[in-house]
């Protein structure tokens, strides 16, 4: 699955627009994790434990996109996107979205890519976007 957040993907040709695919995930911080960022955030820089959180979530989100434009039948995703938010100021919510495409090659650098691609079943970066709704337990195998 190629993705992109441009419209348009150098090399390639849109030949059909499938539709809109978004992947959502909530999370809540679990104790530890909220007194730990408490009192790390009370002498200010990053938050290990709540990056690592948005961290798990963007991949949930996105694995769960891309598993959604594989149910539309597409190869490729144009104009990607992240949101979030917060909910009842213990949960935050991620969702990635896009447009599900299907493309062919028409550079040779692209065919290039896409033979690959096609090899790999996907491409190496992004074997980490599995969803795995329990960060703590095995990732998912699909």
């Amino acid at each position: 699955m190629l993705i992109v957040s441009s419209n348009d993907i150098p090399g390639y040709e849109i030949q059909a627009v499938l539709g809109e695919v978004f992947g959502v995930t909530v999370r809540s911080r679990n104790m530890g994790t909220g007194i730990s960022a408490g009192f790390r955030a009370l002498s200010g820089g990053e938050i290990p434990e709540m990056t690592q959180l948005m961290l798990q979530s963007r991949n949930e989100a996105m694995g769960r996109m891309i598993h959604a434009a594989k149910s539309h039948g597409a190869n490729a995703i144009v104009a990607y996107r992240f949101d979030s938010g917060e909910l009842a100021s213990n949960w935050i919510e991620i969702c990635a979205y896009g447009t599900a495409v299907w493309i062919v090659p028409v550079s040779e650098y692209a065919k290039r890519q896409h033979e690959a691609l096609a090899r790999a079943g996907r491409l190496p970066h992004q074997h980490q976007y599995a969803t795995n709704v329990d960060e703590h337990g095995p990732p998912a195998t699909h």
